[in-house]
């Protein structure tokens, strides 16, 4: 039998899931690591077409794996590879002992969650599921659940989310020879004709090269004499490579030519004209001026724009490839490399944009439809871009007229292909290139290689821009071609999965899952809270949408008014000209919506979503946590509408994902079930429940898993929730009842208050941590003494620029230290400071004996003398405690 729980006396019982006893922190994390940066490896699926936070697939995978094998007699299991041998048993490597799926799924508790996770490489099927994602975006979760054979239900408010989990669903059931017929359709027909546009003069013959990247600067006028103003930040064209990889690519401001200099932040000499200037001193200051080099004028460089009614742009340098020379054999230095645009190149530009000006016919492939006035297009935005102060005011404005021209052909040869679905995919590619082909891409100097319009998630105008080869050659990022490339990876993996997971800490492949992804899959479009389902769902399992932390509506318009193009003929929600703002659930200022109405919009969905579910359903979801009050906030909506929290685990987050400052610190995994009938309770008696609870669970955490205590932390306040939600909205504390924000409150005392763990544990775990973060601040806190203000107010790190730990050697910890040092004689400082300032001392050469003397050491301070020895190899920090010849000078 299934571990099963009590409801009430009247209530039918309901079995406890796995997730709810355990889950796999450690085995996730060790596969996120590695997904997280590599998923054109493990899930190409996922990299068809940017949606942007998408969570990873290990992460859904194993959410599903836990949830819905509940019911070991509707549970089959393959081997990969081996569609016909179904595993009715499950040995243990031997061949002898046989464990049925029943006791692999009864095993899971939260001292030792991995028998079920033996499965996590098998093709699992389960019987009689039905799970809804109300907030599906980019389908991670629709993918991951239909691998296990459920009914899966999609929905969003967003058509470009829409459209892209649609192709998605429908790759396992494409056939790959007709789409290749279609993209080489597409080939012949325009192929030719876009690659003349990227042409030039091989500087080592008499032929031809292919151009990958075009370089572009913006130019005004200065408002005082007149010069023109190119808008170089700095002079730098590319990092060098090859035999030169120690040297810079710059170009000459004097000549216009492009050399190699061996320090671009020191005055250098151009090869060719003998011009001496600093490559790093550009005409582009801090704050958005410009420098005029001729006069000195300083001035705004929006305000210059507003006043000219325009700016120009000027094609000054471009990255080569030949494949003439790589085929007879020259070094990799000669078949490609940077080159000063020639006077044939510039030809080339002016031809394009003559050419786009008379093609009337062409016009209606781009999309002339006007920016939307956004918090992610105005200066009052969450981000400060203002697109409209930088002169664009429509969409088409993104793109210079060689790309409008081109893009144009491109689409329109697209949207000849007669198959709908064939169609669609040639489609999505086109749409994905986009984020590399317009004028707010730039390149990567430090990695020789082209980022994308949203590598900030904002519209952030660029004064130097790259323009991409839209077709593509031999290397590049972010063309069509290679689009296509890797939306056929995806579609080829749909039709036959595998699974990647770690062992021993190497990647291994599976062999091919049996079932495709996508079947018995359906999408609908629309807002969450108008979902008309009512005790339909086993699961709901999703990733909803979390404050103002991505405005998906105003960024997913880049893509929305292309696709719109083909589309709007064809499915009625591309027919108007933006993507739905207004009933997006999401805190966006230019909506008039904050924190109140994004609270109150939630939930309302999480309603929506409690109504759906069945009596026994669970509620899975993925949320970014960051302090007590959001905790609050989420448990306060899901108690309000009929949910009780039962459990809450840490997982890795997206690591290509972008946060502003500091309101979002990590992922948890939250678990809910439709609510019992809730007994009430006074404060005093549940705060025994609560504590016991906590202690508990950190006991048995401690003693049976390898895991952080921000993690332990984690799980702790999820059983403690786990009891307030017996209670909710019936907790008295002299006389009133308790909201749950004042519980979380509470809780998060209480998990505290039996903690001796303190500002300087957490800096030591911080030290023994491979590339730190804010992230890894928030988790090792959580469940101590010490919070990430601790830390911050004593300088032990900072974020200025990047994060940074405020080891003894950084000049911010030094100046906080300093100033208590000589103001108090030491009286206020902690052992941690004193150790890292007679550390500093020690490193100049000055005297500490005499402060040793002074403080008096004891036991505590040699104790934490020795941890820092021992977590940094740095034995200065004992020596200076005891050994006169070290610590006299």
């Amino acid at each position: 039998m299934s571990k099963e729980i009590q409801q009430s006396d009247d209530e039918s019982e309901r079995t406890e899931l796995p997730i709810e006893r355990g889950f796999p922190i450690e085995r996730v994390n060790e596969i996120a690591e590695k997904e997280g940066r590599a998923k054109m490896y493990y899930r190409p699926i996922y990299t068809m077409h940017k949606w942007w936070a998408r969570r990873l697939g290990c992460v859904f995978r194993t959410i599903s794996l836990y949830t819905l094998l509940d019911d070991p007699e509707k549970v089959e299991v393959f081997e990969p590879g081996q569609e016909d041998e179904t595993l009715a048993g499950w040995g243990d490597g031997d061949g002898e002992t046989e464990l049925d799926i029943t006791s692999i799924i009864d095993r899971v508790d939260m001292s030792d969650p991995e028998s079920l996770w033996e499965l996590y490489t098998k093709d699992v099927r389960v019987e009689d599921k039905k799970v809804l994602d109300p907030f599906m975006g980019g389908g991670t979760s629709l993918v991951e659940a239909s691998r296990f054979g459920a009914e899966a239900v999609g929905n969003d408010l967003n058509p470009v989310a829409w459209f892209v989990t649609k192709k998605e669903l429908e790759a396992g059931q494409t056939d790959i020879e007709e789409l290749e017929e279609a993209f080489t359709q597409v080939k012949e027909d325009v192929a030719d004709e876009i690659t003349q546009y990227y042409k030039t003069s091989c500087p080592n013959g008499d032929h031809d090269a292919d151009v990958m990247y075009n370089f572009w600067v913006k130019e005004l006028d200065c408002v005082s004499c007149g010069h023109t103003v190119p808008l170089f930040k700095d002079y730098r064209v590319a990092k060098g490579r090859y035999e030169d990889d120690d040297k810079y690519n710059v170009f000459c401001p004097d000549c216009g030519t492009v050399t190699l200099v061996d320090d671009w932040q020191s005055e250098s000499v151009c090869d060719d004209c003998g011009h001496g200037f600093v490559p790093k001193e550009g005409n582009v200051s801090r704050g958005g001026k410009y420098n005029c080099p001729d006069c000195g004028q300083k001035y705004d460089i929006t305000d210059a724009i507003g006043e000219q009614g325009e700016f120009r742009t000027r094609l000054y340098a471009l990255e080569y490839y030949c494949e003439h020379c790589d085929t007879d054999g020259l070094d990799r230095s000669e078949v490609k490399g940077y080159r000063e645009a020639l006077p044939s190149d510039l030809e080339s530009a002016d031809a394009a944009e003559k050419e786009w000006k008379e093609s009337e016919e062409l016009a209606q492939f781009v999309p002339d439809l006007p920016i939307p006035e956004g918090s992610k297009t105005q200066s009052s935005s969450i981000d400060g871009s203002d697109v409209f102060e930088h002169g664009y005011e429509k969409w088409s404005d993104m793109f210079n007229d060689r790309q409008k021209l081109v893009l144009s052909k491109l689409l329109k040869s697209i949207s000849e292909i007669e198959n709908q679905n064939l169609k669609e995919y040639l489609l999505l590619a086109f749409s994905d290139s986009l984020m590399f082909q317009n004028t707010f891409t730039i390149y990567n100097l430090s990695a020789n290689k082209v980022e994308g319009v949203f590598k900030s998630n904002a519209f952030d105008p660029q004064m130097d821009f790259v323009e991409n080869n839209v077709w593509g050659t031999e290397y590049g990022r972010g063309t069509f071609e290679s689009t296509w490339r890797k939306l056929l990876r995806g579609i080829r993996y749909s039709s036959a999965p595998t699974e990647r997971y770690v062992e021993d800490g190497e990647s291994i492949e599976s062999s091919e899952f049996g079932k495709p992804i996508g079947e018995n899959t359906t999408l609908r479009y629309g807002d969450a809270r108008t979902i008309d389902k009512e005790n339909e769902f086993d699961a709901v399992i999703s990733d909803p949408p979390y404050y103002d932390n991505i405005i998906y509506s105003e960024l997913s318009d880049f893509f929305y008014v292309w696709l719109r193009v083909v589309l709007q003929s064809e499915y009625e929600h591309f027919e108007p000209t933006e993507t739905p703002k207004t009933d997006s659930i999401v805190a966006n200022p230019s909506q008039g919506k904050g924190v109140e109405e994004f609270e109150e919009e939630i939930k309302q969905a999480f309603a929506t979503v409690r109504n759906s579910l069945k009596e026994d359903g669970v509620f899975c979801f993925t949320y970014h946590h960051s302090d007590s009050d959001s905790w609050g906030e989420l448990l306060e909506s899901l108690c309000e509408v009929g949910f009780e929290v039962t459990a809450a685990y840490p997982v890795s987050a997206d690591l290509n994902k972008l946060v502003l400052g500091e309101s979002v610190s990590f992922d948890i995994v939250i678990v809910a079930r439709p609510a019992n009938d809730r007994g009430s309770t006074s404060w005093n008696s549940l705060r025994r429940d609560i504590y016991r609870t906590a202690r508990r669970t950190r006991k048995q955490l401690e003693e049976n898993r390898e895991l952080s205590r921000g993690d332990i932390g984690v799980m702790e306040m999820g059983a403690c929730f786990r009891e307030y939600s017996k209670h909710h909205g019936k907790v008295q504390r002299d006389g009133e009842i308790m909201t749950a924000k004042e519980v979380v409150r509470e809780i998060y005392g209480i998990i505290q208050e039996a903690s001796d763990i303190g500002v300087e544990d957490v800096f030591i775990d911080l030290l023994d941590t491979s590339s730190p973060s804010f992230d890894d601040v928030n988790k090792l806190c959580r469940g101590t003494n010490a919070t990430p203000e601790d830390l911050k107010e004593t300088h032990l790190y900072n974020q200025d620029d990047g994060f940074e730990l405020g080891t003894w050697d950084n000049e911010k910890r030094q100046a906080y230290i300093q100033e208590r040092t000589n103001g108090d004689g030491g009286d206020h400082l902690s052992n941690l400071d004193k150790l890292q300032f007679l550390r500093y001392r020690y490193e100049k050469g000055q005297a500490v004996q005499n402060y040793v003397d002074k403080w008096d050491v004891d036991d505590d301070l040699r104790e934490l003398a020795g941890r820092l020895a021992d977590v940094t190899g740095d034995g200065t920090y004992t020596r200076v405690l005891g050994d006169r010849d070290i610590t006299s000078y």
